[in-house]
Parts: C-alpha cells; structure tokens; sequence
C-alpha cells in the first residue's frame, strides 16, 4: 500500500505534512530493538545465576520491567525515539505531530500485546488496512509513527511566512540549512503551533525575543520584519514550500 501523508492543521492553521513510516523500517527497528532487549535480558540472567537463592526471581521481576519500560522511556524521554527508531530515522508523535506523553505511550504499548495476536497477525491487519500504518496501538493512543529521512511539508502562508519575503534568499537559506540543527526547527515550529495559547503581551514579547535571537544568529537585516514575522519565516524555510517545490 502507497504511504498517503498525514495532513495535520494548528490552531493557526499552520498546514504539517508527516510521513508515515514504512512497515519495512517499522519491522526493522522493532527487532533492532527487541535484540537489545533480548541481550539485556541474557545478561540480566546470567548475573542472576550468581545468587542461587533470589536468582529466578530477580531475573523474571528485571526482565519483566525492562520489556514494558524500554518503549515507554526512551519515547518519552528519546523525544519518541528508541534506538532501533534512531537508526532507521523513526520517531513517534501525537496525533497532532507534537511530542508523544507517558499516557499515550502507556497505550500503545500496552495494546501491543494485542496487536501481537496471533504472530502478529492482528498488528499487521491494521497497519495494511490504516491509510497512515497504524496499529491498533497507534490507534488507541492516537499516535502515528514517521518517517524523519523525508521532511515535513510547511504551508508556508497558513503558517504565516510571506511567500516573497527577504529570507528567501540564497545567503539565508545557506545559514538556515547550515546553522539551525533539527530541534531548533522544531523548537520554532512548535512556538507558532502553541502561540495562539499565548497573552496577547507574552505571544509577543516571545515572538521579539526569539526573533531577536536569529536576527543576530543569521544576520538579518530586513527591519520591517517584526519578531513573530522572523519566526514564521524561518519556519517556513525550515520546512519548505510546497507551492515552489522546495523541500
């Protein structure tokens, strides 16, 4: 089945396109990360053997807990990504392209279990017949899993960029590409999703100060260019405009 982008609008209506991932490298980095859990396990075993008398115990109560915390704490704290994830550029988020919360990934491990009956079989149904290869886990928590190697799709005037403006130039899309690293993009993103949440007077002052920031750091000069306009932008830069093709 051909992956169909996931078009996801903030409450500004700042148009994100994900990618879902693959089934292939959702496999892969399962059992990428299934074999560090099996190792750990193994060690976990073996150290256990040394204490005749709690041994079992130990080794059933450890491996027990690393099987259920491994996901859960590396998405949430790995900014939704376990190793096997990292390797293959994966990562997990919300349902609105935010970072995954403990509850959400609570769920979609939990359901795991059922999406693993039997062999799997129910898992790979629903990630064959969901437009956006989700499994029933991804379903319950709504959270999708994405593909990084492919970035996001910016509607750069929902978003608030102005097509034509004077960072849409080669010496700052050379800056931007070069000096503004993955969090920083997402980090700017998410100011324009959330700003609406924001007092008039703080969204503001907010908007000043960051769009100070990146004035200095990339040398803009356009002085009718206000903080908010900077930070919308950049966004825009940052994710590219579909409209020109740019990516």
């Amino acid at each position: 089945m051909r992956r169909r982008l996931r078009t996801i609008h903030s409450p500004e209506h700042v148009a994100i396109a994900l990618v879902p991932a693959g089934l292939g490298s959702r496999y892969v980095a399962f059992l990428l990360d299934l074999s560090l859990i099996v190792g750990a396990c193994a060690l976990i075993t073996r150290l256990a053997s040394f204490i005749p008398t709690v041994g079992t115990a130990l080794q059933f109560t450890l491996c027990f807990a690393l099987f259920w915390s491994y996901p859960v704490l590396f998405e949430v704290f790995g900014r939704g990504q376990t190793p096997g994830k990292r390797l293959l550029h994966l990562r997990v988020v919300d349902g609105r392209g935010l970072p995954i919360k403990v509850e959400q990934s609570l769920v979609r491990n939990v359901v795991r279990l059922l999406d693993m009956t039997p062999l799997g079989g129910v898992g790979m149904v629903s990630t064959l017949v969901d437009a956006h290869h989700r499994r029933l886990g991804d379903l319950a928590a709504d959270t999708l899993v994405v593909d990084e190697k492919q970035p996001e799709a910016i509607d750069s005037e929902a978003s608030g960029g102005r097509r034509h403006n004077s960072l849409r130039t080669p010496r700052i899309r050379r800056l931007v590409e070069h000096r503004l690293g993955l969090e920083e993009r997402e980090l700017l993103l998410a100011l324009c999703v959330r700003a609406p949440d924001l007092e008039e007077r703080a969204r503001y002052d907010l908007f000043e100060s960051v769009g100070k920031h990146y004035r200095e750091r990339l040398d803009i000069d356009d002085v009718h260019l206000g903080g908010e306009a900077v930070v919308r932008g950049l966004v825009a830069l940052c994710y590219g405009d579909p409209a020109s093709g740019s990516r």
